[in-house]
C-alpha cells in the first residue's frame, strides 16, 4: 500500500511539476511566507494542461486550489522538519541515484551498444564454459590463466564431455552446459566472447570477475520471436481439499479433445482470472522473459497457431497452452528505448562510465597534483597488504591530489579512499605503486562523477526540475502517512464511529451459493438435472454421466454475485435445481442454488479496506481546513486576472 500511495503521489506532483522561476516576475500567490510566481505558475499550467481529465481542474481557480493546497502541505512537512528525517534523507539519496544515471551518460557510445545488444537479441547461443574460480583481487592470475588454457587443450583432445566429467569440482572448476542464450542473459565480456566464437569452437581464455573462462559454442539460431498464447491454469494450491489439480486439468483437456472450445473452457475453469476473462489469452512474450522456463518452451515448441499443448506443471500450477500467434523481433526503432535502460543496467554500462570520464575532462578544468601519487607510494607499507594500514600522521590533509575547477579533492579524502581500499588487497603482494595507481584513477573516476552529480542541478534545468518533483515527492509521502493513512488506520474509536454514520455505503449485492454442473452433451442434460434434483453429490454424478474415455460433466461451486461472468446472463437467483442455460461460454449448464443471500450492509472486517480510505479522505479534508488557518494565503487578485485574460478562462 505504501508503495501504491508514493507512486500516486509522484504522478501527482509530476503532473504539478512545481519549480521556481528565477528571474524577476509579478508574484501570484504568497503561501506561508513564500512566495509563488505567476511565470511559474503558467508553465505549470500550460505544460499539463493536456494530461488533465478533471474539467474542474483545467479552470485556473480550479487548478489554483490544488496548487495552493499542495504548496501548504509542503509548508507543514517543513514545519515538522521531515526533511531532515534520516530515513526521507536515505530514500531521497536513493532516488536521486537512480535518476542521475539518466543524465551522466556518454550517448555515442550508449547508441553503439544499444545497437549491439539488440541485433544480438536476434540471435540464440547455445554454449558450454570452463571457468577457473579466481577472486577480483587475487595476485596469481597467471597460474588461473594457465590452468584455464590447460584445460582448453585437453577438451579439444579429449572431448568436452570427458574433461568435465574428470574435472568440474564445483568449487574453483566449473565445466557446465548453458543451454540457449542470448543478450544480457550473460556478463558483457561473457556475451562477447560467446558471440565472437564461431559454432563447433572454444575460445582462447578470458577474464570476467568471476575468473578466466573460455566458451565452447556448440549452436547458435535466430531468436524463437514472440509468441502470443492463451492458456488455462489450475493452481496448484487449492482451498477445497477435495479438487486434485492434476485430476482437473486431465478433465478439461479430455473435453478439448472432445471438441469442444478452448476459449470458452478458459473462460469457465481457469484459475487465472485476469487471462480467463479473454479465453485465457496472455500478453505476448518471448524467450526469457516469463519466470517459468518450462511454460515458455511449451509455448515456443507449438509448431502452428491454433495447436494446444499436453496439461504440464509449473511452479504456478498445472497449464494447457494453445499458441495464437508467433511474432519475429520487431524492428529495432519499436524497442531502441527500452533496450537503452538495459544497457544501463548491464556490466556493459563500465564502457559508458569510461567514455563518460573522457568527455568529462575535456569539459572540466582538471589540474593534477605531480608530487600527489609518488607521496602515496612511499606512504604505504607491507601493513597495507593485513589491512593494518594507516594515515601518516604528518599527512598534509589540505593538498590537493587534483583540482576540478575550483574544487579541490585533498590528500585527505584520497588517503582514505586508500584506507578504505585495503580490503581488496588481503594478502595479495601486487606492488604498491600499482595499488596506488590503480586506486588513483578509481578515486578520480569517483570524484568526477561527484563533482558532475553534484552540480548537475546548476547545469541542467531539467534535471534540477525532476530532482525537485522526486525531493518534494517522497516529503509529501511521509508527511500524509504521518497526519494521514496512520491516523485513519490506527484510529479504531473514530474508524468505529465513521463507519457507524456511515454503513449505509458499504452493502453486499445480491449473492448466490451455487453449484453449476457444466456439459457440452445435450443428450444428457435429462439425466444430468434428474440426478441433481434427487440430490446426489457430485461424485455419484460423475460416476453416472463420465467415463475414462469421455468426461460429459464437470462442477464449479462457490458463493457469487449476480453479475459474476460464471453465470449465464439470464440466470434466476433461486433456490434449488434450475432448468438448463443454453450456450452460456458455448456449453450447457444446470444450477443448483443452495442458498440465496440477499444484499446486506457489510460488517466493519468485511469493508474495512474502504471504509479506512473514506474516513483518510474526511480527515485529510478537515487537515486541510486547519492547514489554510495555520498559513495564511494570499492572492495576488490583478496577477489572476491577468492569467485569465491571456488563457481566455
Amino acid at each position: 500500500m505504501k508503495s501504491i500511495k508514493l507512486k500516486c503521489l509522484l504522478v501527482f506532483i509530476f503532473a504539478l511539476n512545481v519549480t521556481f522561476a528565477q528571474d524577476k516576475d509579478d508574484v501570484l500567490i504568497n503561501v506561508g511566507g513564500n512566495p509563488v510566481m505567476a511565470s511559474e505558475f503558467l508553465r505549470v499550467y500550460n505544460k499539463n494542461l493536456d494530461l488533465v481529465k478533471d474539467e474542474s481542474q483545467k479552470d485556473i481557480d480550479g487548478y489554483l486550489k490544488l496548487f495552493t493546497e499542495y504548496q501548504l502541505k509542503l509548508n507543514e512537512a517543513k514545519r515538522l522538519k521531515l526533511n531532515e528525517d534520516k530515513k526521507y534523507q536515505r530514500e531521497f539519496s536513493r532516488y536521486k541515484k537512480q535518476l542521475i544515471k539518466n543524465y551522466i551518460s556518454e550517448n555515442k557510445v550508449t547508441d553503439e551498444l544499444v545497437k549491439e545488444a539488440y541485433d544480438r537479441s536476434n540471435i540464440d547461443i547455445k554454449a558450454a564454459h570452463i571457468l577457473v574460480r579466481l577472486d577480483a583481487t587475487a595476485k596469481d592470475t597467471i597460474a588461473a590463466y594457465n590452468q584455464v588454457l590447460d584445460l582448453r587443450k585437453r577438451a579439444l583432445s579429449e572431448g568436452f564431455d570427458n574433461v568435465k566429467t574428470k574435472m568440474h569440482n564445483g568449487e574453483t572448476i566449473f565445466i557446465e552446459d548453458l543451454g540457449y542464450f542470448s543478450a544480457f542473459k550473460m556478463v558483457y565480456d561473457f556475451e562477447t566472447a560467446a558471440f565472437n566464437t564461431p559454432v563447433g569452437e572454444i575460445s582462447m581464455p578470458f577474464r570476467t570477475q568471476f575468473g578466466y573462462h573460455v566458451v565452447k559454442v556448440m549452436d547458435n539460431r535466430l531468436s524463437r520471436g514472440t509468441v502470443t498464447a492463451a492458456h488455462i491454469m489450475i493452481k496448484s494450491e487449492q482451498k477445497d481439499s477435495l479438487l486434485n489439480p492434476e485430476e482437473r486439468i486431465n478433465t478439461i483437456y479430455k473435453k478439448l479433445n472432445q471438441g469442444e472450445s478452448f476459449e470458452a473452457l478458459a473462460k469457465q475453469f481457469s484459475e487465472d482470472k485476469s487471462s480467463a476473462k479473454n479465453g485465457g489469452k496472455i500478453t505476448p512474450f518471448k524467450s526469457g522473459q516469463l519466470s517459468s522456463i518450462k511454460f515458455e518452451d511449451e509455448a515456443f515448441g507449438l509448431m502452428n497457431d491454433g495447436d494446444i499443448s499436453k496439461p504440464f506443471k509449473t511452479d504456478y500450477g498445472w497449464h494447457i497452452v494453445k499458441r495464437l500467434e508467433l511474432k519475429p523481433i520487431p524492428p529495432f526503432e519499436d524497442v531502441k528505448a527500452s533496450f537503452v535502460q538495459r544497457v544501463k543496467r548491464d556490466s556493459r554500462s563500465k564502457l559508458i562510465n569510461e567514455a563518460m570520464v573522457a568527455k568529462l575532462k575535456r569539459k572540466y578544468k582538471i589540474n593534477y597534483n605531480a608530487d600527489a601519487k609518488s607521496y602515496f607510494v612511499k606512504a604505504l607499507t607491507d601493513d597495507y597488504y593485513n589491512r593494518a594500514w594507516d594515515l601518516p600522521t604528518d599527512l598534509k590533509e589540505d593538498e590537493p591530489v587534483f583540482t576540478i575547477n575550483n574544487r579541490a579533492f585533498t590528500y585527505l579524502a584520497f588517503g582514505n579512499h586508500l584506507k578504505n581500499a585495503q580490503r581488496l588487497y588481503a594478502n595479495n603482494k601486487l606492488p604498491l605503486a600499482a595499488i596506488v595507481d590503480k586506486e588513483f584513477e578509481n578515486f578520480f573516476e569517483s570524484s568526477i562523477f561527484k563533482y558532475r552529480e553534484e552540480n548537475l542541478e546548476t547545469e541542467n534545468p531539467e534535471y534540477a526540475n525532476i530532482l525537485k518533483e522526486y525531493r518534494d515527492g517522497l516529503l509529501l509521502f511521509d508527511l500524509m502517512e504521518k497526519e494521514i493513512w496512520n491516523k485513519a488506520s490506527k484510529d479504531t474509536l473514530g474508524l468505529d464511529n465513521f463507519y457507524e454514520n456511515n454503513k449505509a455505503n458499504y452493502t453486499w449485492n445480491d449473492r448466490v451459493d451455487v453449484l453449476i454442473a457444466t456439459t457440452s452433451d445435450e443428450s444428457k442434460l435429462k439425466k444430468l438435472r434428474k440426478l441433481m434434483k434427487k440430490g446426489k453429490s457430485e461424485t455419484e454424478i460423475s460416476e453416472a454421466l463420465n467415463s475414462e474415455d469421455k468426461l460429459n460433466v464437470i462442477f464449479t461451486k462457490g458463493i457469487y454475485n449476480l453479475d459474476n461472468p460464471v453465470l449465464p446472463s439470464d440466470f434466476v437467483a433461486e433456490q434449488g435445481v434450475s432448468d438448463v442455460y443454453n450456450n452460456h461460454n458455448e456449453a450447457f449448464h444446470i444450477i443448483n442454488v443452495k442458498e440465496v443471500l440477499p444484499a446486506r450492509i457489510k460488517t466493519l472486517e468485511e469493508a474495512k479496506g474502504n471504509v479506512i480510505n473514506d474516513y483518510q479522505t474526511e480527515i485529510e479534508n478537515n487537515w486541510i481546513k486547519d492547514l489554510y488557518k495555520r498559513y495564511k494565503v494570499e492572492v495576488n487578485e490583478e496577477v489572476l486576472n491577468s492569467i485569465k485574460s491571456k488563457i481566455g478562462n
